[in-house]
């Protein structure tokens, strides 16, 4: 049965009926109705020789199932067909209509056909998919092993990381420990060398002034012997006592040299000293400090010089008004309890050298800062206030405050734009010109102490400097200006006021008493 089957399918027997039809299809219209006929059939003969061809092939097929093999499909599909007539057409079907179905199963079988190599083709691709998946599977998983295993070795390494670095930090802290352990005890030291620091300075200052006082002695018992002296003589004379009485008259009698007024007082020459040592020590470290706080807000050079000046300018000032009210209310107390053999302004002076800090710091950086503000000549971005150079201000006020409790007080020279260069009080910047006669703006005062010059401030000079300060002048808070407040002062009539204003003439000046002395 297969070997009739594959002769049968190897012959193409219904290829070579489908080309004899097509062909036949071509030349109908061409050939006579003798070939025609003719070529219907060779077709005819030819489809029967298929058929016989079939039927064996159904014959031996059924055959070998047996008596009853392949019964029940020729009873529903081949008795059927034979029984409407197979060979002719007839009844209700007519020879169009079994073409046509004989086509649409001819159709159906090529679509099914094709289905099926469809089906063939996508099972080949999809068993190619597979195929490339299972390979990039393995892939993966052989690179999901290798990333298995370096994390466990990134975990083993991290945990003996780990551990060392547990162990560091532990080691870390005990050094932390350790290090704090020793700053506090520096810290300690450094609070007793300190303490210690102070405690040697106020004995060197001690040893200073029972060394100026031991000398003040000598020269006053010398004295003393130099009257008695002269009063033995007169008596071993044998004079009258008129004579004795006229000779004691005319010896002129000096003041008591350890007065605390005085100008060669121990108290008066050593803190003198340390002021003025404290003041350069301010124009050198504090000022640029506080020059380098202003820099991080304003990039104005001039304007920082102007503040850093006007500052200190407006500390002594303050400085001194505070000093005066504290001054005459220590004098109005002593006055009403003083006795002994020393003067009231003695005693007065003497509790202030006892007492030089009871002052009120707090208020005076506050009325140096309110006082910056009101000033028309400097100025800072709105960003920051004139509290920023604080420290500076404090420790000006400070030095201010001790300057004038001093019996013959240190202040600063009257400084205005625009004025003629002194060379006697200030040297030149760097920056300024050396051939301009006026004064642009002051950089640090002169250390004045009556009308001596102690210490030379610095100013800067430029040409059109007067132009300058008459631009500023414009400005209605003029009045708050050092200068301004000056004339006002000379115009009230207030007592403390009045007292201000004499501070400023060199006449008074030179008398220790005169209020215009502290």
């Amino acid at each position: 049965m297969a070997e009739s089957l594959r002769r049968l399918v190897n012959i193409g027997t219904f290829t070579v009926l489908q080309e004899k039809l097509e062909r036949w299809l071509d030349n109908y219209y061409i050939n006579t109705c003798d070939q025609n006929v003719a070529r219907c059939c060779e077709i005819v003969e030819l489809n029967a020789k298929v058929q016989g061809q079939l039927f064996k092939l159904l014959q031996v097929t059924a055959e070998s199932g047996g008596m009853y093999g392949g019964a029940s499909i020729i009873k529903s599909r081949l008795l059927p067909f034979l029984g409407q007539n197979f060979f002719t057409s007839g009844g209700s079907v007519t020879a169009d209509t079994s073409l046509s179905v004989l086509a649409e199963a001819a159709a159906k079988n090529k679509e099914i056909d094709e289905l099926q190599d469809m089906y063939e083709t996508s099972l080949n691709e999809l068993d190619v998919d597979l195929k490339e998946k299972d390979a990039e599977i393995q892939e993966l998983k052989e690179e999901l092993m290798e990333a298995k295993d370096e994390l466990n070795r990134s975990l083993r390494e991290s945990t003996s990381n780990k551990m060392l670095g547990e162990v560091e930090v532990r080691e870390l802290r005990r050094k932390l420990a350790l290090a704090e352990d020793e700053v506090r005890t520096l810290r300690s030291k450094a609070g007793m060398l300190t303490d210690y620091e102070t405690q040697i300075r106020h004995l060197r200052d001690d040893i200073a002034l029972l060394t100026a006082r031991r000398d003040s002695l000598y020269r006053s018992t010398s004295s003393f012997a130099k009257d008695d002296s002269i009063l033995s003589s007169t008596l071993r004379e044998e004079k009258k006592p008129g004579d004795v009485y006229s000779s004691l008259g005319s010896y002129r009698y000096t003041p008591r040299v350890g007065s605390p007024l005085s100008i060669d007082d121990p108290v008066q020459r050593v803190r003198q000293q340390n002021y003025i040592s404290r003041w350069n020590d301010m124009f050198s470290q504090d000022r640029l400090d506080a020059m380098d706080t202003l820099r991080r807000y304003s990039d104005d050079y001039e304007n920082n010089q102007r503040i850093i000046f006007l500052g200190i300018q407006e500390a002594f000032s303050v400085a001194k008004l505070a000093f005066r009210q504290f001054k005459m209310k220590v004098r109005a107390n002593l006055a009403a309890t003083h006795i002994g053999p020393e003067t009231l302004e003695e005693a007065v002076q003497d509790y202030i050298n006892r007492n030089t800090d009871l002052c009120d710091l707090t208020g005076m950086v506050a009325d140096v800062i309110r006082a910056l503000n009101r000033s028309p000549k400097v100025f800072l971005p709105p960003d920051a206030t004139f509290s920023i150079i604080q420290p500076f201000i404090r420790e000006a006020c400070k030095l201010a405050w001790n300057m004038s409790a001093l019996a013959h007080p240190l202040d600063i020279a009257v400084a205005t734009d625009a004025e003629l260069f002194d060379n006697n009080k200030y040297r030149r910047s760097y920056d300024s010109e050396y051939t301009a006669p006026l004064v642009n703006h002051h950089i640090w005062p002169a250390l004045m102490q009556g009308a001596k010059v102690l210490m030379k401030g610095e100013a800067c000079t430029r040409r059109g400097a007067s132009l300058g300060a008459s631009r500023r002048s414009r400005s209605p808070t003029r009045s708050s200006s050092p200068s301004s407040r000056t004339r006002s002062r000379s115009r009230s009539l207030s007592p403390s006021r009045r007292l201000r204003s004499r501070s400023v003439s060199p006449s008074r000046s030179r008398s220790p008493f005169s209020s215009g002395a502290w």
